[in-house]
């Protein structure tokens, strides 16, 4: 069956003026992801990534690692929500980053609005990008997408048919570099396996972020 994997870039900058830039971090979670990828002899098929820097740049990265001459093709429903602007619009006051971002995503996906920015548009966008790519899938076919956390948390999830509070635990624990499985057939698109990284365990604990 079409096969599908769903790459999470690598760590991006935090610390520094432009989050939306791998860090060296990064750069090295993306090189060993390439390497996997080259390692597993992955069938011919399409190749996207979302439009944010971080996102390309683990493509490109990855993919020139793997030995993979191809440009892939750029499509904004693989881009992450705004996480910044999420805490804004919802603040939680104390707590660490990730128990911040938590709230401020529970309280996204309980809301009900509609429209540019909400959850629902969000949830959508991500579906109408799953459904346009299978359909461009042959026989025996893998696709990559270089996405991010939540897009793969908002797919799985829907996948599993989890409640939303099953997004926003699969999105905390989507590790960067890390590799999402399905397959696609006749009776639709199954999740075979969720946030693989035993390719990263080779470079030590450093390589184990989630943000």
């Amino acid at each position: 069956m079409p096969t599908i994997y769903l790459i999470r870039h690598g760590k991006a900058s935090p610390e520094a003026a432009d989050y939306d830039e791998l860090s060296p971090t990064g750069h090295e979670q993306a090189r060993l992801l390439g390497a996997e990828l080259k390692r597993r002899g992955l069938a011919g098929g399409p190749v996207v990534s979302g439009s944010l820097r971080r996102q390309r740049q683990t493509a490109e990265t990855a993919l020139a690692e793997a030995g993979l001459d191809v440009r892939p093709s750029v499509d904004e429903r693989w881009n992450e929500y705004d996480h910044l602007h999420l805490l804004g619009r919802y603040p939680t006051g104390e707590g660490s980053l990730q128990q911040r971002l938590d709230a401020s995503l529970t309280s996204w996906t309980a809301s009900g609005e509609r429209g540019e920015g909400s959850w629902t548009s969000f949830r959508a966008g991500v579906r109408a990008g799953l459904d346009a790519l299978t359909s461009r899938l042959g026989r025996g076919e893998t696709a990559l997408v270089f996405t991010s956390a939540g897009v793969i948390g908002a797919v799985c999830s829907a996948l599993l048919g989890a409640p939303d509070s099953g997004f926003v635990a699969m999105n905390r624990v989507v590790v960067n570099g890390s590799v999402s499985k399905l397959v696609h057939g006749r009776g639709g698109t199954q999740l075979l396996s969720f946030n693989d990284h035993a390719h990263l365990e080779q470079g030590g604990p450093e390589l184990m972020t989630y943000r």
